[in-house]
């Protein structure tokens, strides 16, 4: 991707802007200051809407079942492209919610090409619309990775995800490496209980596809008010870490796949979260809220994008107060049951 970003680098007053806004990080990160530069990487979320139910899903729980759903208007997120683009390394069009039902993903994904070109765009997808076929191919031109939700195989795969076949999703994303020439693909498993002994039959699957980029990440209750910590414990019993060894056992065997995950963090603190400072995210109707985890703004934002500059926003007095716990290593009550913290 780093070739690909500076063969399509051009030199003009944005690389200006650019490269002043990372003297800019510079001097905040030199005077431990709480304000932030222009982000380099951002993640819009276009819709939060979704055709599945997932069982770890956050938007089955609580928080999720309360939140307000819709998609962005079409001239809301170019308006925040324009801001941000000239400072952008990577964009990530996909929040809590399937990226292709948003109706006007082309459209958006063009037009941050048309501003810079050397933007890495990112979508996640389940891969199961009715019209997936139909839906996806305007948007290949526009992408550079897309990453598959895949939590399983066969019978694992669709207890996970309720009423899907496992079948069509291989065939969705047969289809789509076919057409997608020139972009990067990558599967995501989130691991839980029900299928962390698939984990290498995920990794089959990828390598039977011609992927060469998994990730597994170990869910997150940090959306489960009524979970408790306890729960975590799963990822240090010795059933689990013995999953995990056959893994690494198996990634050795295959050294040219890129295999990533799915370590439990261990002795982590506030300060292992890089979400106060790295990779805002921008919920559909334009809150600025502190992570991807848990992206609820009746709960907790920022501020509104729709209403000011996206700075205005970032360098806000309730971004810099949650920046300055950050710094002090000390998790507000928001925080509860993510695994990046110790209560």
């Amino acid at each position: 991707m780093l070739g690909k970003l500076l063969v399509n680098t051009r030199l003009n007053a944005d690389l200006c802007r650019y490269a002043a806004n990372r003297l800019r990080k510079l001097l905040h990160d030199r005077e431990k200051s709480a304000k932030v530069p222009f982000p380099t990487n951002v993640m819009i979320e276009l819709g939060n809407l979704c055709n599945l139910h997932c069982m770890m899903c956050p938007r089955e729980f609580i928080y999720g079942k309360e939140m307000d759903k819709g998609f962005m208007a079409l001239e809301q997120a170019v308006k925040i492209i324009d801001e941000l683009y000239p400072y952008l390394d990577s964009i990530g069009l996909t929040g809590l919610g399937e990226t292709f039902l948003y109706p006007n993903l082309a459209e958006v994904a063009r037009h941050v090409k048309e501003k810079k070109r050397s933007i890495i765009t990112t979508i996640s997808t389940n891969a199961y619309q009715k019209d997936y076929k139909e839906r996806i191919v305007p948007v290949l031109p526009f992408v550079d990775n897309i990453q598959f939700s895949v939590d399983g195989v066969a019978e694992v795969y669709e207890t996970i995800r309720p009423k899907t076949s496992f079948e069509e999703v291989r065939d969705n994303i047969r289809f789509t490496m076919e057409k997608g020439k020139g972009v990067t693909f990558m599967l995501n498993c989130v691991v839980m209980p029900e299928n962390y002994r698939d984990m290498r039959n995920v990794v089959s699957f990828a390598r039977e596809m011609g992927i060469g980029y998994v990730n597994f990440n170990p869910v997150s209750i940090a959306s489960q008010p009524g979970m408790k910590r306890d729960f975590y414990q799963f990822f240090r019993s010795k059933e689990y870490l013995e999953e995990v060894e056959a893994l690494e056992e198996m990634k050795r065997q295959f050294p040219k796949m890129e295999i990533t995950g799915p370590h439990f963090p261990e002795n982590a603190s506030f300060h292992d979260c890089i979400f106060p400072w790295e990779y805002p995210y921008i919920t559909w109707d334009g809150y600025y809220v502190p992570c991807c985890g848990k992206p609820f703004p009746k709960l907790l934002n920022f501020g509104n994008l729709f209403n000011s500059s996206v700075m205005e926003v970032l360098n806000g007095e309730k971004a810099l107060a949650f920046r300055r716990q950050w710094q002090r290593n000390t998790p507000p009550s928001f925080c509860h049951n993510c695994q990046l913290t110790d209560f």
